[in-house]
């Protein structure tokens, strides 16, 4: 659920969307149920910057494109919420059902479903602002409460998956030789660091596309692997000080994006011949665990 809650950001974002409601309630917002309602949300939509500088032209069945993707974008939020808390409530009141130290992780999740709800109002909210004034300024959310949205999402994305390994397949120390385990744990070590390492760089990586995306950065060099005939663009650094380029010029958050992209597949790839050629752990995993084990682990490959 939460996978499709990140696809229908990106198509909410994709569509321009998201500025399309202009209030926001913890319940939900009341779907308008005949033609007045629907006048009345486009006169609230009217008010608003998206429609007075970009959408002025916009038909009332324009609008309601964009307002329903915006609303199923909400409420999947919300059914994602309701889909944890109450078989949470119920596990947790069952006695025995939770284990001790799954409690405190049923407490951080449910607190990051809530505050990933408050954060998506934050980011709507930045595009509502009167701060857009110049002819050129298009109104869109900030770049920066775009990547907090998206970070947070992949961090309940990946809670959710990890908790719920934890718990089906309980990690278990394998029966081999003393001499096997020492070698096959220095192996594992290394691999893991490769391994998260390699995470860690998907979900950075991940971030700079929201800020490609929070300032329509996608198209501004249109070639590839050069930009406009050079490897490196002369406006990257145009911005002083020269911090602010990797957030707030468009030329160099699309030239990071790309790098950083290029560098996870780099990874990825190291990944893979590691396990295959340099401790060919294949083999070791179909030796000394079972076919569940093995399924588990690709399983988490494929996520990664």
């Amino acid at each position: 659920m939460v996978f499709v809650a990140v696809a229908l950001g990106g198509i909410t974002r994709l569509t321009e969307s998201g500025l399309s409601m202009v209030t926001w309630k913890l319940l939900g917002e009341k779907l308008p149920l005949n033609e007045a309602q629907w006048l009345s949300e486009f006169e609230r939509y009217k008010q608003f910057p998206e429609y007075k500088i970009t959408n002025y032209n916009m038909t009332l069945e324009e609008f309601k494109r964009i307002w329903w993707m915006e609303y199923l974008h909400r409420m999947w939020g919300r059914l994602i919420g309701a889909v944890f808390i109450i078989p949470a409530t119920y596990f947790w009141l069952k006695k025995g059902m939770l284990k001790s130290g799954m409690k405190p992780r049923v407490v951080a999740l449910g607190s990051l479903i809530g505050l990933q709800g408050l954060v998506g109002w934050y980011m709507v909210k930045s595009g509502l602002e009167d701060r857009f004034v110049e002819p050129s300024d298009v109104p869109r959310v900030s770049q920066y409460r775009l990547a907090a949205h998206l970070g947070l999402a992949l961090l309940l994305y990946t809670g959710f998956l990890w908790n719920a390994l934890d718990h089906l397949v309980p990690a278990q120390r394998p029966t081999v030789d003393t001499a096997v385990a020492n070698s096959a744990t220095k192996a594992v070590k290394k691999l893991k660091r490769l391994i998260h390492s390699t995470k860690g760089l998907i979900f950075v990586t991940a971030l700079s596309g929201a800020f490609v995306a929070g300032m329509d950065a996608g198209l501004v060099y249109n070639t590839f692997p050069k930009m406009a005939d050079k490897w490196i663009p002369d406006d990257i650094l145009a911005i002083s000080p020269a911090l602010r380029n990797f957030t707030e010029n468009s030329t160099t958050v699309q030239f990071d994006h790309r790098i950083l992209v290029r560098h996870v597949y780099a990874l990825r790839e190291a990944c893979f011949r590691t396990l295959k050629i340099r401790y060919n752990f294949t083999n070791f995993f179909w030796r000394n665990y079972t076919a569940d084990h093995y399924k588990t682990f690709m399983h988490l490959l494929v996520h990664v």
